[in-house]
């Protein structure tokens, strides 16, 4: 064997190798990125929303991410929303259940955007046998003390797996941690997550309340990640004419980007704007205020985006 065909099988074998590895990384998958409510929102008959109502492709659903595992043949979902038929099948095309486990469902808190999909998982649909739900204390006992929740318990279709504060849930190849932050807690706690694969992070806060409120610094915690999917439920002050905002208290695009805009461009390229209510002008890609972000080195999450860990 001559010397340069040796060279090229050694080439060869690690390309071949390089590919495999790669297939084996695990990876964020995006079900939707729209607030609670979809788009277009029930009611709306605004010229912003009949697009959506005229034309059921431009449809986007509620936030919610699947993380898949290759290695381990294991998926799981993060938010169990009011879309949760189609995200399933969305995720089953993407990670067949004959080769893909369902392992787990990850709630951030109890907002009807959030974990209303559960019900899809009792006896009047799945039927599913014991699927392990990840919430924290409160959600926790809010799901099983009032129904028809407490009904996926009580006929096993769930099992209550229960998160705390910043400890780590191991996963095979991920890990993932919950964090409490401020929002507005009428039936449970709200937490982020941080997902941590074999070689990148994903922060995924899709509802918080402003950044002054959190006990961290946001323009830390996105230099800390290689992914920020953060709440970016609406633009700008007066998006919602006629009502108080304030009462509302997510953090505006606007004043995100102005939290941000020290970061260098590799650390502002890091964020992925999600969970945008069906008034936010991002959900246009092509709008004004779309490029503006762009401009700015920031990024608006998609449906089907995908972000290797």
């Amino acid at each position: 064997m001559t010397v340069l065909l040796k060279a090229f099988l050694i080439l060869l074998v690690s390309v071949v190798t390089c590919i495999a590895a790669a297939d084996e990384v695990p990876y964020v998958y995006v079900l939707g990125v729209a607030q609670d409510a979809g788009y277009p929102q029930a009611g709306c008959y605004k010229p912003h929303c009949m697009p959506g109502w005229e034309n059921p492709e431009t449809k986007i659903g509620a936030t919610s991410l699947a993380v898949i595992d290759p290695a381990s043949k294991k998926k799981y979902i993060f938010e169990a929303t009011p879309d949760f038929p189609e995200q399933l099948f969305m995720l089953e095309q993407e990670a067949p259940t004959d080769e893909f486990n369902l392992a787990g469902i990850f709630i951030t808190h109890a907002h009807i955007g959030h974990y209303t999909g559960l019900m899809y998982l009792g006896r009047e649909v799945i039927g599913d046998d014991q699927m392990p739900v990840y919430a924290m204390p409160k959600m926790k006992q809010y799901l099983t003390n009032n129904g028809p929740w407490s009904q996926l318990v009580d006929l096993n279709n769930i099992e209550l797996r229960t998160l705390n504060d910043r400890s780590i849930v191991a996963l095979a190849n991920l890990k993932v941690i919950p964090f409490i932050v401020p929002h507005r807690d009428e039936f449970s706690e709200t937490v982020g997550f941080s997902i941590k694969g074999p070689n990148k992070t994903a922060l995924f806060i899709p509802d918080i309340n402003k950044w002054s409120q959190w006990e961290r610094n946001i323009a830390d915690q996105v230099q800390a990640s290689d992914y920020a999917l953060i709440d970016a439920t609406f633009y700008d002050n007066g998006e919602l004419p006629g009502r108080d905002m304030s009462k509302i208290p997510h953090p505006f695009v606007t004043e995100t980007m102005a939290a941000l805009s020290t970061l260098s461009k590799e650390h502002r390229a890091k964020v992925w704007f999600i969970h945008m209510n069906h008034t936010n002008p991002l959900l246009n890609l092509n709008s004004e205020q779309a490029k503006v972000v762009r401009a700015q080195g920031y990024n608006i999450a998609t449906t089907g985006l995908r972000l290797p860990l």
